[in-house]
């Protein structure tokens, strides 16, 4: 293709950009996937959450002829994308089990004509007979496959209906196919590959960084009790994810929440589908609300101003935490990612594992991951740049985590280490661990004199630890494979092999001193490292607030979420204009021809009387 064809093709992209979905340049990498796709090229895109993906493979579907076929888990947010596209002018549909006979029927002679530009399609439907026959009596524009990670069996989020996806190329060879995720490691992207046989389409990997978010880990002590205290102090009125690993725990969180003063609500499998809908529907079209989810919530959640994203039990692997902080801050601006981590989180994960019905090696990849995750728990550097090193990323200390505002102390642990284990192969490795730390400390309890267990050599050996240290440290002592927990004893304490050098003394123990929970403060100079500028004058913030309250107003007029009227960021940016006509407003980011046709005259009017 000669380059005055590729050149109008780029000009094409990003007048679409401009004019359809208001914004000014591409970012990133996203200018060459879209003409890589546009032009018929395969490919598969690793960019974060808030990067940009949908228009990686949305602008390529216009430009090129035909319809372009969204492949998507989400059956229950498909109507969202289908709105939050028809605002800037975009003909989009879904076909899902939600709908009936007729409305299949109509969606599907529109895509036969080619009266709509995208259909979102699960990949349930996509694999029936009648689906892969309309398609291929259709002009198909290119295939998306949206949440690729979803094809890993090694991964957090696997579907077993994605590894049938190979059969886009071997029907359908001469339509592109792109592939999407926000989380892949070197393995889930080899196996993606290799499942929708990719093998020859180019690779677009941007960073997994995402400068917004302050990572935050903290010792657990009373969870519930610390999240509140992080929400109250930080997060008042802002919109939230509290992940719990339990459906009752999800209940009970929310029900405490709410007991405190913080809307919240509950959504778990276990709900009924009306219920569980309701409360999405209500977390992404109201303000100020604060979900309490398993990890059955949140993938394909555009919800820009989510302002943190908490963790009351420890994720199984790097992958899904960063799947799931990465909801937090999708709008670029400032955003928490905050976990209570402790001993029993350890425990309970290794038992998980232990008792799973998967095949040895499976197993051995989980602890793999979970190894990494705890790494990440228990790290005396950076959190960022043990994050990205997982991703095969280099970087350097953020300045904006928790372990580079307030560094942990590191100590040699070998000798509390070694009274650790000396003292649960005294008790014969048939106790737990609150009665082993009990032993440590010299504590005369009715247990330890049944068991003559004030009599042993170590009895009162560990006094000068407290408690909450002496758990830190057997916590870090499992996590490091020194310990194991035997759930069929009473989860009484096991040594492993590992143990036997640090007894002897030919291994040291490096471990995180016990701190008390501390909440961090940005240091000086970094508190705007990454963020977008969200200083606003007294006069600008009225002009802000006035929008925001027009927005709400809207989108309940329409039945939308407010974001996809338009995006905090995109309110703040007119609020520091103030545009006296439409075509002031015109080339604000965010304000394409379909909203500012829908919207404009509204907006400059409320500039105007605040004037």
């Amino acid at each position: 293709m000669n380059n005055d064809v590729n050149n109008d093709m780029s000009a094409q992209a990003l007048h679409l950009l401009e004019t359809v979905f208001g914004y000014p340049a591409f970012r990133g990498q996203q200018g060459e996937i879209v003409d890589h796709v546009a032009h018929g090229g395969d490919a598969l895109v690793l960019m974060p959450t808030g990067g940009g993906k949908s228009l990686c493979y949305q602008i390529p579907a216009l430009l090129r002829s035909g319809v372009g076929v969204v492949v998507s888990p989400l059956i229950a947010l498909m109507q969202d994308q289908v709105d939050a596209l028809a605002e800037v002018g975009v003909r989009a549909a879904f076909l899902n089990s939600t709908q009936t006979l007729e409305e299949s029927r109509r969606i599907e002679q529109l895509v036969r004509s080619g009266g709509i530009d995208l259909v979102y399609v699960a990949p349930e439907r996509l694999m029936t007979q009648r689906c892969l026959d309309l398609f291929q009596a259709s002009k198909i524009a290119l295939f998306a496959i949206d949440e690729a990670h979803c094809v890993s069996q090694w991964g957090h989020d696997f579907r077993p209906e994605y590894i049938k996806l190979s059969v886009l190329h071997e029907q359908f060879p001469n339509v592109p196919r792109i592939a999407l995720t926000a989380t892949a490691d070197h393995q889930t992207r080899a196996e993606i590959v290799r499942c929708l046989q990719l093998n020859d389409a180019r690779q677009f990997v941007s960073s997994f960084d995402r400068p917004n978010i302050r990572y935050q880990i903290v010792e657990k002590a009373n969870g519930r009790k610390q999240l509140l205290d992080f929400i109250s102090a930080d997060h008042i009125g802002d919109a939230g994810i509290v992940y719990c690993l339990s459906r009752k725990k999800v209940e009970e969180t929310a029900e405490f929440l709410n007991q405190n003063g913080i809307k919240a609500l509950p959504y778990h499998a276990g709900m009924e589908y009306a219920k569980r809908s309701a409360n999405q529907s209500r977390f992404l079209r109201e303000e100020s609300i604060v979900m309490c989810a398993t990890i059955a919530f949140g993938m394909g959640i555009d919800k820009p101003d989510v302002r943190f994203v908490a963790h009351l039990d420890l994720p199984k692997s790097i992958e899904g935490y960063y799947q799931e902080t990465g909801r937090a801050g999708r709008d670029g601006m400032a955003a928490d990612a905050w976990m209570a981590y402790g001993l029993q989180d350890v425990v309970l994960q290794r038992r998980m594992i232990d008792e799973s019905e998967a095949d040895e090696t499976f197993k051995r990849v989980l602890g793999v991951k979970l190894d990494a995750m705890l790494g990440l728990c228990e790290t005396l550097s950076c959190r960022r740049v043990r994050l990205l090193e997982y991703f095969g990323e280099p970087s350097s200390p953020c300045g904006n985590c928790d372990t580079c505002l307030l560094p942990p102390i590191s100590f040699d642990g070998t000798v509390p280490v070694q009274k650790l284990l000396s003292t649960i192969y005294r008790v014969d490795q048939r106790f737990a661990g609150g009665h082993v730390i009990d032993v440590l400390r010299g504590v005369e309890t009715d247990r330890i004199a049944q068991w003559h267990h004030n009599a042993l050599s170590t009895f009162g050996i560990g006094s000068e630890h407290s408690e909450a240290e002496w758990r830190a440290i057997l916590r870090q002592a499992i996590a490091l494979g020194l310990i194991t927990v035997d759930h069929e004893q009473y989860s009484s304490l096991k040594l492993t092999d590992a143990s036997r050098a640090v007894l002897k003394g030919g291994q040291k123990v490096q471990l995180r001193q016990y701190q008390k929970p501390v909440k961090p403060k940005r240091a000086a100079g970094t508190a705007s490292k990454g963020y977008v500028e969200t200083d606003l004058s007294k006069e600008e913030q009225a002009i802000f607030e006035k929008l925001r309250s027009w927005r709400l107003d809207t989108a309940r007029i329409h039945n939308l979420p407010a974001y996809q009227i338009f995006v905090d960021a995109t309110l703040r940016e007119v609020a520091k204009a103030r545009p006296n006509s439409l075509a002031d407003l015109r080339g604000i980011s965010g304000v394409g021809e379909k909203k500012l046709a829908s919207y404009g005259d509204a907006i400059v009017a409320i500039i105007e009387a605040l004037n």
